[in-house]
């Protein structure tokens, strides 16, 4: 990649993680590593555009139903991927079927584009990615060999081991904090060419572990107020992101801000 380019639009394609959950605005909203990277970028070009159409929850078929069409249309310099991880997650996934979709976005994206980024997503030492690490190790070695394939840039956050501890992890276990969505836009930054400004990989302090009275409250806190509604979601067929449009559907100027 060219060192210091110039891109003039971004475009967000995916689930939760893009949207930036849970990153919280003191207004409450969310920002997220995608917001991040396009403050960063608006800030390199005057009249920069952006556009975010991931909505939490959605799973690999919706985000190509709901998001792939609209963000081709847009011609934009940049188009990030992230999906399918949410699929894994399920107690049953066709994987045939979530590369197939994921296929087909790809080539739907990659000839509307300037640049198509792809990521192997990161994910949570723990139970979690210890039960479903082979469906997402599955998904990331189709994912390079798309890339490969198509001319796309893959972000490697499965293989930084700092995006793997769990203080860069949200009480819900499913999202990055914000420390975690800032080292994510580095990440990316810097795969699109752009100058670093920071080791996005850098280990975290060595810390104390906590007593088990303190790690059996949190284990808790985290059935009752996360992985209960979780599970009820699936049991029912319900989603986080039903009826939930996205953030940014319009590929509109972005302020610069000081998100970054």
């Amino acid at each position: 990649m060219e060192i210091n380019a110039t891109y003039n639009s971004l475009v967000a394609v995916g689930d939760s993680f893009t949207e930036g959950m849970s990153d919280l605005r003191p207004d409450g909203s969310y920002r997220g590593w995608a917001d991040v990277l396009a403050s960063r970028l608006a800030a390199r070009a005057p009249g920069f555009r952006y556009a975010n159409l991931a909505v939490r929850g959605k799973l690999i078929g919706q985000i190509v139903d709901e998001q792939v069409a609209l963000a081709a249309g847009m011609k934009a310099d940049v188009v990030t991927l992230v999906g399918g991880l949410n699929d894994t997650l399920r107690p049953k996934v066709d994987m045939g079927r979530v590369k197939g979709l994921l296929t087909e976005a790809v080539e739907r994206l990659t000839p509307s584009c300037g640049q198509l980024v792809l990521m192997r997503s990161p994910g949570r030492n723990g139970p979690v990615l210890d039960r479903f690490r082979p469906r997402m190790e599955e998904l990331f070695a189709h994912i390079d060999e798309l890339a490969g394939r198509h001319g796309a840039l893959v972000v490697d956050l499965y293989g930084a081991p700092v995006l793997a501890d769990p203080r860069l992890w949200d009480v819900d276990r499913l999202h990055l904090t914000t420390d975690g969505h800032r080292r994510v836009a580095e990440a990316v930054w810097q795969t699109l060419g752009l100058a670093p400004e920071q080791d996005w990989q850098a280990p975290l302090p060595d810390a104390t572990r906590a007593g088990w009275v303190t790690r059996r409250a949190a284990d808790a806190r985290f059935a009752k107020e996360h992985l209960g509604p979780w599970i009820g979601r699936r049991l029912t067929g319900r989603s986080s992101g039903d009826g939930r449009p996205p953030k940014r559907p319009e590929l509109l100027p972005y302020e610069v801000c000081s998100e970054a």
